[in-house]
Protein backbone atom coordinates (compact mmCIF):
# COMPACT_ATOMS: atom_id res chain seq x y z
CA UNK A 1 0.00 0.00 0.00
CA UNK A 2 1.39 3.49 -0.81
CA UNK A 3 2.52 5.80 2.04
CA UNK A 4 -0.27 7.50 4.47
CA UNK A 5 -1.40 11.01 1.98
CA UNK A 6 -2.74 13.89 3.16
CA UNK A 7 -6.09 14.44 1.88
CA UNK A 8 -9.08 16.84 3.51
CA UNK A 9 -11.68 14.71 5.27
CA UNK A 10 -13.34 17.75 6.88
CA UNK A 11 -16.32 18.82 5.31
CA UNK A 12 -16.05 16.97 1.83
CA UNK A 13 -18.71 14.22 1.41
CA UNK A 14 -19.21 11.73 -1.92
CA UNK A 15 -21.80 13.72 -2.65
CA UNK A 16 -19.36 16.76 -2.78
CA UNK A 17 -16.98 15.10 -5.22
CA UNK A 18 -18.85 13.92 -7.69
CA UNK A 19 -20.40 18.18 -7.49
CA UNK A 20 -16.47 19.26 -7.49
CA UNK A 21 -17.90 21.24 -4.79
CA UNK A 22 -16.96 21.62 -1.21
CA UNK A 23 -14.16 23.07 0.57
CA UNK A 24 -12.75 21.69 3.72
CA UNK A 25 -11.12 23.42 6.73
CA UNK A 26 -8.96 20.79 8.44
CA UNK A 27 -6.10 18.97 6.93
CA UNK A 28 -5.84 15.45 8.21
CA UNK A 29 -3.16 12.51 8.12
CA UNK A 30 -5.17 9.15 7.00
CA UNK A 31 -5.39 6.55 5.19
CA UNK A 32 -6.94 6.73 1.42
CA UNK A 33 -7.20 2.66 1.69
CA UNK A 34 -8.72 1.65 -2.14
CA UNK A 35 -10.60 5.10 -1.90
CA UNK A 36 -8.79 7.61 -4.34
CA UNK A 37 -10.21 11.54 -4.16
CA UNK A 38 -9.47 12.30 -7.59
CA UNK A 39 -11.80 9.10 -9.07
CA UNK A 40 -14.44 11.96 -8.83
CA UNK A 41 -12.74 13.91 -11.23
CA UNK A 42 -12.23 11.01 -14.11
CA UNK A 43 -12.64 12.47 -17.63
CA UNK A 44 -10.68 9.36 -19.36
CA UNK A 45 -12.85 7.08 -21.18
CA UNK A 46 -11.54 3.82 -23.66
CA UNK A 47 -12.92 5.51 -27.48
CA UNK A 48 -11.19 9.08 -26.50
CA UNK A 49 -7.26 10.50 -26.22
CA UNK A 50 -6.87 12.61 -23.32
CA UNK A 51 -3.84 15.05 -23.03
CA UNK A 52 -3.57 17.47 -20.09
CA UNK A 53 -1.08 19.86 -19.79
CA UNK A 54 0.43 20.32 -15.69
CA UNK A 55 2.60 22.72 -14.26
CA UNK A 56 3.56 21.34 -10.78
CA UNK A 57 5.05 23.91 -9.67
CA UNK A 58 8.97 23.29 -8.49
CA UNK A 59 8.14 19.52 -8.45
CA UNK A 60 8.89 17.52 -5.90
CA UNK A 61 7.91 20.57 -3.38
CA UNK A 62 7.21 18.59 -0.96
CA UNK A 63 9.03 15.64 -2.12
CA UNK A 64 7.16 11.34 -1.55
CA UNK A 65 3.71 13.23 -0.34
CA UNK A 66 4.02 15.46 -3.50
CA UNK A 67 4.59 12.33 -6.08
CA UNK A 68 1.76 10.07 -3.86
CA UNK A 69 -0.52 13.08 -4.56
CA UNK A 70 0.62 13.53 -8.32
CA UNK A 71 0.46 9.19 -8.67
CA UNK A 72 -3.46 9.17 -7.33
CA UNK A 73 -4.71 12.26 -9.50
CA UNK A 74 -3.13 10.44 -12.69
CA UNK A 75 -4.98 7.29 -11.45
CA UNK A 76 -8.09 8.78 -11.14
CA UNK A 77 -8.29 11.23 -13.69
CA UNK A 78 -7.67 8.25 -16.51
CA UNK A 79 -5.90 10.70 -19.19
CA UNK A 80 -3.78 9.11 -21.90
CA UNK A 81 -1.07 11.73 -22.16
CA UNK A 82 0.08 13.88 -19.73
CA UNK A 83 2.71 16.91 -20.29
CA UNK A 84 4.77 18.28 -17.07
CA UNK A 85 6.59 21.83 -16.39
CA UNK A 86 8.65 22.41 -13.65
CA UNK A 87 9.78 18.70 -13.12
CA UNK A 88 13.30 19.86 -11.11
CA UNK A 89 13.52 16.60 -9.34
CA UNK A 90 14.70 12.95 -11.78
CA UNK A 91 14.43 11.07 -8.88
CA UNK A 92 10.85 12.12 -7.86
CA UNK A 93 9.75 11.91 -11.68
CA UNK A 94 11.22 8.52 -11.41
CA UNK A 95 9.00 7.89 -8.10
CA UNK A 96 5.79 8.62 -9.97
CA UNK A 97 6.51 6.82 -12.92
CA UNK A 98 7.35 3.30 -11.58
CA UNK A 99 4.12 4.25 -9.19
CA UNK A 100 2.13 4.27 -12.22
CA UNK A 101 1.24 0.57 -13.21
CA UNK A 102 1.59 0.18 -17.01
CA UNK A 103 2.63 3.96 -17.64
CA UNK A 104 6.33 5.09 -18.10
CA UNK A 105 7.84 8.57 -19.44
CA UNK A 106 10.16 10.49 -20.77
CA UNK A 107 12.03 14.11 -18.99
CA UNK A 108 13.96 16.62 -20.86
CA UNK A 109 16.92 17.62 -18.92
CA UNK A 110 18.53 20.55 -20.58
CA UNK A 111 16.29 23.68 -18.95
CA UNK A 112 17.95 25.80 -16.76
CA UNK A 113 17.53 25.38 -13.05
CA UNK A 114 16.35 22.32 -14.10
CA UNK A 115 12.61 23.13 -14.86
CA UNK A 116 12.61 20.44 -17.46
CA UNK A 117 9.70 19.33 -19.73
CA UNK A 118 8.40 16.00 -19.20
CA UNK A 119 5.66 13.61 -20.57
CA UNK A 120 3.74 10.56 -18.95
CA UNK A 121 1.79 7.72 -20.71
CA UNK A 122 0.82 4.53 -20.74
CA UNK A 123 2.97 1.64 -22.02
CA UNK A 124 -0.69 -0.33 -23.15
CA UNK A 125 -4.03 0.94 -24.75
CA UNK A 126 -5.36 2.54 -27.59
CA UNK A 127 -2.14 4.87 -27.46
CA UNK A 128 1.28 4.30 -29.02
CA UNK A 129 3.94 6.73 -28.55
CA UNK A 130 6.40 6.52 -31.21
CA UNK A 131 8.97 9.21 -30.25
CA UNK A 132 9.97 11.84 -27.96
CA UNK A 133 12.65 14.48 -28.78
CA UNK A 134 13.35 18.13 -27.90
CA UNK A 135 13.36 20.61 -30.83
CA UNK A 136 14.46 24.07 -31.66
CA UNK A 137 17.12 23.78 -28.87
CA UNK A 138 19.27 26.49 -30.51
CA UNK A 139 16.44 29.30 -29.66
CA UNK A 140 17.26 30.03 -26.14
CA UNK A 141 15.89 33.89 -26.41
CA UNK A 142 12.77 32.27 -27.34
CA UNK A 143 12.22 29.46 -25.68
CA UNK A 144 14.02 29.02 -22.82
CA UNK A 145 12.73 25.88 -22.12
CA UNK A 146 13.06 23.81 -25.55
CA UNK A 147 9.95 22.28 -26.62
CA UNK A 148 9.29 18.54 -25.40
CA UNK A 149 7.77 16.68 -28.94
CA UNK A 150 5.69 13.33 -28.64
CA UNK A 151 4.62 11.64 -31.52
CA UNK A 152 2.07 8.69 -30.67
CA UNK A 153 -0.91 7.14 -32.66
CA UNK A 154 -4.19 6.83 -31.12
CA UNK A 155 -6.54 4.01 -32.89
CA UNK A 156 -4.56 4.46 -36.13
CA UNK A 157 -4.63 8.00 -36.20
CA UNK A 158 -1.25 9.79 -35.92
CA UNK A 159 -1.20 13.00 -33.38
CA UNK A 160 2.05 15.00 -32.27
CA UNK A 161 2.14 16.72 -28.63
CA UNK A 162 4.65 19.96 -28.27
CA UNK A 163 4.85 20.80 -24.74
CA UNK A 164 6.30 24.11 -23.94
CA UNK A 165 7.01 26.35 -21.11
CA UNK A 166 7.32 29.97 -22.43
CA UNK A 167 9.28 32.33 -20.26
CA UNK A 168 6.92 34.47 -17.67
CA UNK A 169 6.54 38.36 -16.78
CA UNK A 170 6.11 41.21 -18.39
CA UNK A 171 4.32 44.69 -18.01
CA UNK A 172 1.46 42.80 -21.23
CA UNK A 173 3.31 45.49 -23.85
CA UNK A 174 5.17 43.80 -26.70
CA UNK A 175 8.38 46.22 -26.61
CA UNK A 176 10.01 45.48 -30.27
CA UNK A 177 12.96 47.66 -29.38
CA UNK A 178 14.09 45.29 -26.19
CA UNK A 179 14.94 42.55 -27.60
CA UNK A 180 14.85 40.30 -24.24
CA UNK A 181 11.27 41.88 -23.43
CA UNK A 182 9.45 39.17 -21.94
CA UNK A 183 6.36 39.64 -23.99
CA UNK A 184 8.40 39.53 -26.84
CA UNK A 185 9.74 36.44 -26.29
CA UNK A 186 6.42 34.71 -25.77
CA UNK A 187 5.59 36.30 -29.06
CA UNK A 188 8.73 35.23 -31.02
CA UNK A 189 8.43 31.46 -29.41
CA UNK A 190 4.57 31.23 -30.52
CA UNK A 191 6.24 32.50 -34.08
CA UNK A 192 8.50 29.75 -33.86
CA UNK A 193 6.04 27.03 -33.23
CA UNK A 194 4.04 28.28 -35.72
CA UNK A 195 6.65 27.88 -38.62
CA UNK A 196 8.01 24.43 -36.68
CA UNK A 197 4.33 22.88 -37.60
CA UNK A 198 3.83 24.15 -40.95
CA UNK A 199 7.27 22.79 -41.73
CA UNK A 200 7.16 19.45 -40.21
CA UNK A 201 3.69 18.14 -39.44
CA UNK A 202 1.35 20.49 -42.21
CA UNK A 203 -0.89 17.04 -42.06
CA UNK A 204 -0.62 15.38 -38.75
CA UNK A 205 -3.08 16.36 -35.77
CA UNK A 206 -1.05 18.49 -33.94
CA UNK A 207 -1.74 19.53 -29.84
CA UNK A 208 0.40 22.18 -28.69
CA UNK A 209 -0.21 22.71 -25.00
CA UNK A 210 1.89 23.82 -21.85
CA UNK A 211 2.42 26.96 -19.13
CA UNK A 212 2.60 29.21 -21.58
CA UNK A 213 2.37 32.46 -19.48
CA UNK A 214 0.24 35.06 -20.94
CA UNK A 215 -3.77 35.52 -21.70
CA UNK A 216 -5.39 34.33 -24.98
CA UNK A 217 -7.64 37.01 -24.07
CA UNK A 218 -4.90 40.21 -24.92
CA UNK A 219 -5.92 42.69 -26.99
CA UNK A 220 -4.25 42.07 -31.03
CA UNK A 221 -1.48 44.61 -30.42
CA UNK A 222 -0.33 42.89 -27.25
CA UNK A 223 -1.46 39.72 -28.22
CA UNK A 224 1.45 36.71 -27.72
CA UNK A 225 -0.52 33.88 -29.45
CA UNK A 226 -2.15 36.62 -32.26
CA UNK A 227 -0.12 34.50 -34.99
CA UNK A 228 -2.41 31.61 -34.09
CA UNK A 229 -5.36 33.50 -33.23
CA UNK A 230 -5.30 35.26 -37.12
CA UNK A 231 -5.03 31.43 -38.66
CA UNK A 232 -8.76 30.57 -37.46
CA UNK A 233 -8.28 27.93 -40.77
CA UNK A 234 -5.10 26.14 -39.24
CA UNK A 235 -5.48 26.82 -35.76
CA UNK A 236 -7.74 26.88 -32.62
CA UNK A 237 -6.97 27.29 -28.97
CA UNK A 238 -9.12 24.39 -27.26
CA UNK A 239 -9.57 26.43 -24.20
CA UNK A 240 -10.61 29.95 -25.28
CA UNK A 241 -13.81 29.48 -23.76
CA UNK A 242 -12.25 29.07 -20.78
CA UNK A 243 -10.18 32.13 -20.99
CA UNK A 244 -12.79 34.06 -22.01
CA UNK A 245 -15.03 32.89 -19.18
CA UNK A 246 -13.67 34.18 -16.22
CA UNK A 247 -14.75 31.62 -13.79
CA UNK A 248 -12.38 29.19 -13.20
CA UNK A 249 -8.86 29.27 -14.44
CA UNK A 250 -5.50 27.44 -14.34
CA UNK A 251 -3.88 29.82 -12.45
CA UNK A 252 -5.67 30.81 -9.02
CA UNK A 253 -2.98 32.66 -7.22
CA UNK A 254 -3.52 35.71 -9.85
CA UNK A 255 -5.82 35.06 -10.38
CA UNK A 256 -5.20 34.29 -14.72
CA UNK A 257 -5.68 31.71 -17.10
CA UNK A 258 -2.10 31.21 -18.52
CA UNK A 259 -1.70 27.05 -19.16
CA UNK A 260 -3.62 26.36 -23.05
CA UNK A 261 -3.95 23.67 -25.46
CA UNK A 262 -3.98 24.53 -28.94
CA UNK A 263 -4.93 22.01 -31.63
CA UNK A 264 -4.56 22.38 -35.22
CA UNK A 265 -7.49 21.81 -38.51
CA UNK A 266 -7.35 18.01 -38.16
CA UNK A 267 -8.90 18.18 -34.92
CA UNK A 268 -11.67 21.07 -35.31
CA UNK A 269 -14.29 18.61 -36.07
CA UNK A 270 -13.37 16.26 -32.70
CA UNK A 271 -13.62 19.29 -30.43
CA UNK A 272 -17.16 19.39 -31.72
CA UNK A 273 -18.23 15.97 -30.91
CA UNK A 274 -20.45 15.32 -27.68
CA UNK A 275 -17.48 13.15 -26.35
CA UNK A 276 -15.38 15.95 -26.60
CA UNK A 277 -14.43 17.68 -23.35
CA UNK A 278 -11.79 20.39 -22.33
CA UNK A 279 -12.11 21.67 -18.77
CA UNK A 280 -9.88 22.34 -15.63
CA UNK A 281 -9.30 19.39 -13.44
CA UNK A 282 -10.02 20.16 -10.27
CA UNK A 283 -7.70 18.88 -8.39
CA UNK A 284 -7.76 21.46 -5.47
CA UNK A 285 -11.52 20.69 -4.97
CA UNK A 286 -10.78 17.16 -4.96
CA UNK A 287 -8.82 17.53 -2.37
CA UNK A 288 -10.78 19.68 -0.14
CA UNK A 289 -9.39 23.60 -0.98
CA UNK A 290 -6.93 25.09 -2.43
CA UNK A 291 -4.57 25.98 0.18
CA UNK A 292 -4.18 22.24 0.36
CA UNK A 293 -3.42 21.52 -3.37
CA UNK A 294 -0.94 24.70 -3.44
CA UNK A 295 0.83 23.84 -0.35
CA UNK A 296 1.44 19.96 -1.10
CA UNK A 297 1.31 20.12 -5.11
CA UNK A 298 1.35 23.03 -7.40
CA UNK A 299 0.08 26.63 -7.70
CA UNK A 300 -1.35 26.16 -11.41
CA UNK A 301 -4.19 23.23 -11.97
CA UNK A 302 -4.17 20.91 -14.94
CA UNK A 303 -6.10 21.24 -18.21
CA UNK A 304 -7.41 18.68 -19.69
CA UNK A 305 -8.68 18.46 -23.41
CA UNK A 306 -10.40 15.03 -24.15
CA UNK A 307 -11.25 14.34 -28.32
CA UNK A 308 -11.68 11.54 -30.69
CA UNK A 309 -9.75 12.13 -33.26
Amino acid sequence: MRKLLLIAVIGLSLGLLVGFGGCGTTETTVDPGDINPFAAGRVGTDSTLEVMTWNIENFAKRGAVTADYVIQAIEGLQVDVIALQEIESSTYFNQVREGLQEWTGDRATSASYSINLAFLYPVDGPVQVNAVYEILTSYGRELPRSPFVLEGNFLGTDFVVINNHYKCCGNNIIDESDRYDEELRRRDASLLIDDFIRTNFPDRAVIVVGDLNDELTDSPQSNVFQNFIDAPDMYRFADMAIAEANVEWSYPKWPSHLDHILITQQLFDAQQRNDALIQIAPLDKLMGQWSIYEKNVSDHLPVVLRVKP
